[in-house]
C-alpha cells in the first residue's frame, strides 16, 4: 500500500513524486516508455529556469535521479485503468500486477499528433519539432514551415515570422480554421506564405532534414519546399479514456481540472499535459505536479 502512486514519469509526474517524498509520503511512480515525456524531443532548452541550456534527456535524468534520491519508487508497467474500492483505497490495474495506494496523481501526459510519414520520428528534435517557444532560436533567419491551420499553428507561426527569414503555412484545407486575427497578422507579414489545400506527402533528408514535398489535396499536383526545419501543430492526443470512470473528459479528451488539479473523485488528482490548460510547458507541468501532489498530502493528512 502506497501512500501516493503516480501515473506517468514526466515533469509533471516526476515533480509530484519528489514533493510527496518531501512530506514524507511513501510514493510509486509508473511509466510505461520514457523518462522525461515529450521534453525528450528537444535536444536543447534554453527556457526552464535555473538552465541557460539543458536538453531534454538530461532534464529528465536530473528528474528522475532527484526523486529516487529522495526514496520514492519507479516501476516500468503500463497503467491498464484505476478504481476506488468500497473502503477509499485506489486499485491502479497494471498488465503484470495491481498496485494499491490512498491517492493517485495522474500525470500521463500528451502526444503530439504526427503527420505518419517515413522518416518523421527519426527527425524529431533534429529538424522537426513541436514547439516554437522552445525551439523557434534555433531557426533565426531560417527557413521553416509550419504544418497546421488551427490557432496553435497561427500562434507558432506568428512567433517564427519574428525571427525566420521565411515561414511556411501548410494547411489541408481550402482556409485557416483559426482565428482571424491571428490569420490576419500572419497575412500582414512580408516573410510569411501561406498554402493551403496542401497535405504534407513526403519529408526529404537521409541524415539531415532538408525539407518536405507537399500535394495539392484535390488535384495531387505535387510542390517542392526547401525548408531548415518544421512545425508540426496538429493538435495532440491525450490517453485518458482508461480514467473515465472517476473524472470528467471534456470533447478532446483532456481532464476537465484547474490550476487547483483537482479532479471529480476525492483522493485523485491531475497534472500536467493531460488536463485542460492553456500553457503546455515544462514550466507549467513541474507546477501541476507540486500543486497536485501537495493537494494529495492534504487529503492524506485530514
Amino acid at each position: 500500500m502506497y501512500d501516493i502512486i503516480v501515473v506517468g514519469a514526466g515533469p509533471a509526474g516526476l515533480t509530484a513524486a519528489i514533493y510527496g517524498r518531501r512530506a514524507d509520503k511513501s510514493v510509486l511512480v509508473l511509466e510505461r516508455g520514457t523518462f522525461g515525456g515529450q521534453m525528450t524531443f528537444s535536444p536543447k532548452i534554453e527556457n526552464y529556469p535555473g538552465f541557460c541550456q539543458i536538453s531534454g534527456n538530461e532534464l529528465a535524468e536530473k528528474l528522475v535521479e532527484q526523486a529516487l534520491n529522495l526514496g520514492a519508487e519507479i516501476d516500468m508497467q503500463e497503467v491498464m485503468g484505476i478504481r476506488k474500492e468500497e473502503n477509499g483505497v485506489f486499485c491502479v490495474s497494471c498488465a503484470e500486477c495491481d498496485f494499491m495506494a490512498r491517492s493517485v496523481v495522474i500525470a500521463a501526459g500528451s502526444k503530439h499528433r504526427l503527420l505518419g510519414l517515413s522518416k518523421e520520428e527519426q527527425f524529431i528534435g533534429d529538424g522537426i519539432s513541436f514547439c516554437a517557444v522552445c525551439d523557434g532560436a534555433f531557426y533565426v533567419n531560417k527557413t521553416v514551415a509550419v504544418i497546421g491551420g488551427g490557432n496553435s499553428a497561427l500562434v507558432e507561426a506568428i512567433m517564427l515570422s519574428d525571427g525566420c527569414e521565411k515561414v511556411y503555412i501548410i494547411q489541408n484545407l481550402d482556409f485557416l480554421t483559426g482565428e482571424e486575427k491571428l490569420a490576419q497578422i500572419l497575412r500582414s507579414r512580408a516573410n510569411v506564405e501561406i498554402i493551403c489545400g496542401y497535405v504534407v506527402d513526403e519529408i526529404l533528408g537521409y541524415d539531415t532534414f532538408n525539407g518536405i514535398v507537399i500535394k495539392d489535396a484535390k488535384n495531387g499536383e505535387k510542390m517542392r519546399l526547401d525548408l531548415d526545419g518544421m512545425f508540426v501543430a496538429i493538435g495532440q492526443v491525450p490517453e485518458n479514456e482508461i480514467y473515465r470512470n472517476l473524472v470528467s473528459l471534456n470533447e478532446r479528451g483532456y481532464i476537465i481540472s484547474d490550476e487547483a488539479c483537482l479532479t471529480d473523485t476525492d483522493g485523485l488528482y491531475v497534472a500536467g499535459d493531460c488536463r485542460t490548460k492553456s500553457v503546455r510547458q515544462i514550466s507549467t507541468a513541474c507546477a501541476d505536479g507540486a500543486t497536485a501532489a501537495l493537494a494529495a498530502c492534504r487529503y492524506l493528512d485530514k
